[in-house]
């Protein structure tokens, strides 16, 4: 069988390193389109269109967050099939997981239309943006459905040891999303809306192209629409493993939804500032997700395969690379705060103002968040995914929620709520390297 990269043999650090290089790009392309969608709103909409755009990532990703868990469990059944040479598994699995995506896109679209203005109200967005942010919210729900199947093809490419295809796809569906940005946003004068329609259209796009190279092209996997089922073996393990992880990144979204909600009531231009800032701090999250990726792929087909003594030192080779990446990033983006986010609001004082503030409370330590997600991604590659989510859970929600009911509410200061995000992170990565080095000797006794 055919792997783009020896998965289950050959040098780890070299193969490790060369398999996340396309998912860090992919990343990071995907980043500028979305830096693309928040500076052509700044700069041809103004400060409102901005925050209104801004102001919604934690609402949306709390009605995708469980399906995108979903599709993680999908990835550890394909790699350990394929590390296992169970094709017939390996089918079945895919157009199980497939299924799934199509039902849970359309199912977040209804329910988020139905719901949307309510959820922002109980969000606090401010009044002189509530219609427009609803507006945009409500065409980006609209796309759901191409959004999780093609974040459920991407991640079964990648299970393969295909982490290329996703990178080229998005290449070319960014390259369609900025041309509708200028056009929409800058000709049509439609703001906000304009970058929800750029966004699902190219979305569209991707979904298209990662289901044409799923049904044509590889080796291992034929995609057929007439071949989907809910096979209720494959649903089985792809929740046993998908249902923890789209728990805790739903758990972590209702955390997120709270904080944003804390910056919410501080007015627009720290909402725009909050905004701007977590765009830019999202370059460092990107990067040190691709190894959390890395780790499911590289993880999973050597448990399938047997390797159990290879799965050490991938989660070793894994935590060293992700620690190197995310204080470089960190280092990087900390030096040119200001003129990147003076990209976004050219002139707006107040708001770099606000934005500076939160990169230099997050990025000195970022990179215990990235550990935190590796060694979560290294459990749910040994098959285990319940016990890392309950302690990501109390560690990050547990602490955050903690926080703003006690610290917060004491000292009322942006400075104060900023606070919470390394101090969840680096007690949550102590917890998961204790539970990691646990569920690996259980891996290890089950293969003897």
């Amino acid at each position: 069988m055919r792997q783009s990269l020896r998965i289950t043999d050959g040098p780890v650090g070299r193969n490790l390193f060369w398999f996340t290089v396309p998912i860090i790009l992919t990343g990071l392309l995907q980043f500028c389109y979305n830096m693309a969608d928040v500076i052509v709103v700044g700069r041809f909409a103004g400060k409102e269109a901005l925050a209104a755009v801004g102001s919604t990532g934690s609402l949306s990703n709390l009605f995708i967050n469980l399906f995108i868990g979903l599709s993680a469990g999908a990835s550890v059944c394909a790699a350990q099939y394929l590390g296992a040479g169970n094709k017939d598994a390996l089918d079945k699995a895919v157009h199980t997981a497939m299924g799934i995506a199509l039902f849970g896109g359309v199912l977040i679209a209804v329910v988020g239309v139905l719901f949307c203005r309510n959820l922002l109200i109980m969000m606090d967005v401010p009044a002189n943006i509530l219609d427009e942010t609803e507006l945009y919210m409500t065409i980006i729900f609209l796309g759901m459905p191409a959004n999780l199947v093609y974040n459920f093809g991407a991640g079964i490419l990648r299970a393969t040891g295909d982490s290329k295809r996703p990178l080229i796809f998005l290449t070319v569906s960014g390259i369609l999303n900025v041309a509708l940005n200028l056009v929409l946003v800058i000709v049509f004068h439609l703001g906000a809306a304009g970058v929800g329609i750029a966004t699902i259209v190219a979305q569209a796009l991707s979904a298209v192209l990662v289901l044409y190279f799923l049904a044509n092209k590889t080796q291992e996997i034929r995609f057929s629409f007439r071949k989907i089922r809910f096979s209720g073996k494959y649903m089985r393990k792809i929740f046993q493993i998908g249902i923890p992880a789209g728990i805790q990144g739903t758990v972590f979204s209702i955390s997120n939804v709270l904080v944003q909600t804390a910056v919410n009531g501080f007015g627009d231009a720290v909402v725009a500032g909050n905004a701007a800032a977590g765009n830019i701090g999202d370059i460092v999250y990107i990067v040190m997700n691709a190894v959390h990726q890395t780790m499911i792929t590289f993880v999973g087909q050597n448990v399938g395969a047997g390797n159990i003594k290879r799965v050490k030192k991938i989660i070793l080779t894994g935590c060293l690379q992700v620690t190197i990446i995310g204080i470089f990033f960190s280092i990087i983006l900390g030096a040119f705060g200001r003129p990147l986010l003076t990209l976004y609001v050219p002139g707006e004082e107040e708001v770099i103002a606000y934005g500076i503030t939160r990169l230099w409370y997050l990025l000195p330590l970022y990179f215990t968040c990235g550990l935190m997600d590796v060694l979560v991604g290294a459990q749910r590659g040994m098959g285990t995914s319940l016990v890392p989510m309950f302690a990501s859970i109390l560690g990050v929600c547990g602490i955050r929620i903690g926080w703003i009911l006690v610290v917060f509410a004491s000292v009322h200061t942006l400075e104060s709520l900023y606070l919470s995000y390394p101090v969840s992170w680096i007690v949550t990565a102590i917890i998961q390297a204790i539970l990691c080095c646990w569920v690996y000797k259980k891996t290890k006794e089950q293969s003897n």
